[in-house]
């Protein structure tokens, strides 16, 4: 086979593999740039832009997994084409349209749950963990030596969030709440984590394939008066290949296969054009330093723990987010109430201000009466303004946290009127102590993380005492090489035959590149053996540190872990105490508004027979108006409370009838059902309550 031709041949086996990969290409570019090409038609021009522009439709979170890489089919590029994520759906759902009539959000405690699912940010932000999770275990999958790693912390940056429960003060500071993150934190936070995943180093898992096609042309000045020519040129093609894999077992795979072409002027060359070929497989295998599964695949055990960790991390989130939503609308309830209360102080310091001035008129009473009704309107005023304000507030942070934007003027104008209230079950159910503690400790996201945080430390600890041995690997190894060609006319005229009567044409058999290869495996030209490789590091100080600290931080996480299960125990007999004081406050705040309606009835009437002044009635109604302030107080506190109890044993999800798969797409299908409320007297609902 000529040069020439060979070179003809590689031509036409570049301009087929164009053919069939500039269509695919095209193919995946067409599909990447479709959804962007409307784009241009909202700001392409001044006039365009000027146009009212349909709302963005809601769009569900679409839960792909992103531990499964792309394969070639139909798209044989795909493997090496960027994956297109979706923007984030920044439009609220469409219930939160429907809960609005006449300007007004008529919201029960079920659709605000139901809202924080669908749109709360916080959530929202929480839900990439999980294709940030499915990224690492791909990762790791391909035998990648370190793990990026997902942040399991609880979201609360969405304004008015919070925590509530046992620090929560009702109807205190802009959210009502303290912000604080209700006693325990996540996994061993606050702890290092250096170690984790170290080891020994991992050969890729995936196969590498690596070519190498090459043509090149050489000339230079001959330094021997044998070479035939003053000036020796040299053609050559290289075509090589070669084939790279590791496996979880410690094993490595490595087949070479090259190739070459190689014509030239020299005499000293047999053939001319020659061809050149071997062949190698070659097989490692670590017998003490990355032997066995433990140390190879930690990393892909590890990476999936931490997807488990991701799917308990958001169930966390989903139970911080709705213990918020809670106590907010909780604020907001108690806002109304103390609104309302307000309002009725106010009216009657205004009804006692005007009989006053008529009495003064008429000298039946004295004037200095009616400067002390007066200062007692303007308190009251004060109140009231004071008590509105923060209802406007407790809108605000209401509507916040239930939708991802407030652009839409109506939604932002719009009063949140609730349409559920506190209620006092008759019979408090009575759980012994210790049967709450055992829920709690079963079903606590927090201990759950730190339990898999130690399979993980364990795993790491197993791979880095591996580490610490010496390397010894086994090898094993096969190949062959092989040389063909035709006769070098140059090499039969320097030998004296010029193609004469008595002088053979081709001493030498051409031999082409068929045979050639099959000199790779008849052993003609084989090369085999087998044998160790041994290292030893000498004093190997680091591995002796990193496997003496991996120990270290898991005693650490080890302690952690039951640290948290005490401030578990206490949580839960704190939220029980809490209860069952709250209910007792409740009751306690009943008895004396009460007697404050019975106080200011029996002064009223006094007041009418002339026995009694304004002054005590006014005191009279104060006191009142402040009895009723502190039993609204009094139920929100209680309200909350058993929030905290839910909280605090982990079962605030399933006592309020969330669906975690819908909560994990942001399509709520099953309403939730939250115990111990009641409809408002008087208020619509919104939806019906079931």
């Amino acid at each position: 086979m000529s040069l020439s031709s060979l070179k003809g041949a590689v031509r036409h086996l570049i301009a087929m593999v164009l053919v069939v990969a500039f269509p695919a290409s095209m193919w995946a570019q067409e599909a990447q740039t479709a959804p962007s090409q409307t784009a241009p038609s909202q700001t392409s021009g001044s006039s365009q832009a000027s146009l009212p522009q349909a709302p963005t439709p809601h769009q569900r979170f679409e839960m792909t997994n992103y531990s499964k890489p792309r394969g070639y089919f139909p798209n044989p590029l795909a493997p090496y084409t960027m994956r297109q994520i979706a923007s984030p759906d920044l439009t609220n759902s469409p219930k939160l349209d429907q809960l609005m009539r006449e300007g007004k959000i008529y919201l029960s405690m079920d659709d605000a749950v139901t809202l924080a699912l669908e749109n709360n940010l916080d959530i929202a932000i929480q839900r990439y963990n999980f294709g940030i999770a499915d990224t690492d275990v791909l990762r790791a999958k391909s035998g990648a030596n370190q793990i990026l790693g997902v942040s399991f912390g609880v979201v609360q940056n969405t304004p008015g969030g919070g925590v509530g429960g046992l620090n929560g003060t009702v109807g205190s500071g802009p959210g009502g709440t303290s912000a604080a993150a209700g006693g325990i934190g996540s996994g061993t936070a606050g702890f290092s984590g250096s170690t984790e995943g170290l080891g020994t180093q991992i050969t890729s898992f995936d196969p590498i394939i690596s070519g190498t096609l090459q043509f090149d042309h050489a000339h230079s000045v001959a330094t021997n008066v044998f070479s035939g020519a003053p000036i020796l040129s040299q053609g050559s093609t290289t075509g090589n290949f070669s084939y790279q894999q590791g496996f979880q077992s410690g094993t490595n795979v490595l087949v070479g296969f090259n190739n070459s072409r190689i014509g030239s002027n020299s005499t000293f060359n047999t053939y001319s054009p020659s061809l050149n070929s071997s062949f190698q497989f070659k097989l490692t295998q670590h017998l003490l330093q990355g032997f066995g599964f433990v140390p190879n695949d930690r990393l892909i055990r590890i990476t999936k723990n931490n997807r488990e960790i991701t799917d308990v991390a958001f169930r966390l989130q989903i139970i911080t987010t709705v213990d918020q939503i809670e106590n907010l609308y909780w604020n907001l309830v108690f806002a109304y109430e103390n609104v309302r209360v307000a309002h009725e102080s106010l009216a009657f310091a205004q009804k006692t201000l005007s009989d006053n001035q008529k009495q003064v008129q008429i000298g039946s009473l004295a004037p200095i009466e009616v400067v002390r009704a007066q200062n007692t309107v303007a308190a009251d005023q004060q109140t009231l303004i004071q008590a509105e304000t923060n209802l406007d507030l407790q809108q605000l942070l209401m509507k916040n946290a239930l939708s991802r934007t407030l652009q839409d003027p109506a939604l932002a104008s719009a009063e949140v009127i609730p349409t559920t209230t506190m209620a006092l079950p008759d019979q408090e159910p009575v759980t012994p102590t210790e049967d709450l503690i055992n829920e709690a400790l079963q079903h606590r996201a927090e201990l759950v993380e730190s339990r898999i945080d130690l399979t993980n430390r364990d795993l790491s600890n197993k791979a880095i005492k591996n580490d610490l041995l010496p390397s010894l690997d086994l090898f094993a190894y096969y190949g062959g090489s092989g040389l063909g060609g035709t006769q070098n006319p140059l090499n039969l005229t320097a030998n004296g035959c010029t193609g004469g009567f008595g002088c053979s044409p081709s001493p030498v058999p051409p031999v082409g590149y068929t045979d050639t290869l099959n000199q790779l495996v008849n052993s003609t030209a084989s090369d085999k053996g087998m044998g160790v490789t041994l290292s030893i590091p000498i004093r190997n100080r680091q591995a002796q540190a990193l496997s003496v600290r991996s120990q270290l931080e898991y005693r650490q996480a080890q302690m952690r872990l039951q640290q948290v299960e005490n401030q578990v125990r206490i949580e839960v007999r704190n939220a029980q105490f809490a209860v069952t004081q709250n209910r007792a406050a409740v009751q306690s705040a009943q008895a004396a508004v009460e007697l404050a309606k019975q106080s200011l009835d029996a002064e009223q009437k006094k007041f009418n027979l002339g026995a009694s002044t304004s002054t005590l009635v006014l005191q009279n109604e104060s006191g009142l108006a402040t009895a009723e302030s502190n039993l609204v107080s009094a139920m929100a506190a209680y309200e909350k409370a058993e929030v905290e109890l839910d909280r605090a044993t982990g079962l605030l999800i399933e006592h309020a009838g969330i669906d975690m798969g819908d909560a994990e797409k942001g399509e709520v299908t099953h309403a939730p059902k939250i115990p111990f409320v009641a409809p408002r007297a008087g208020v619509q609902p919104a939806t019906p309550q079931q």
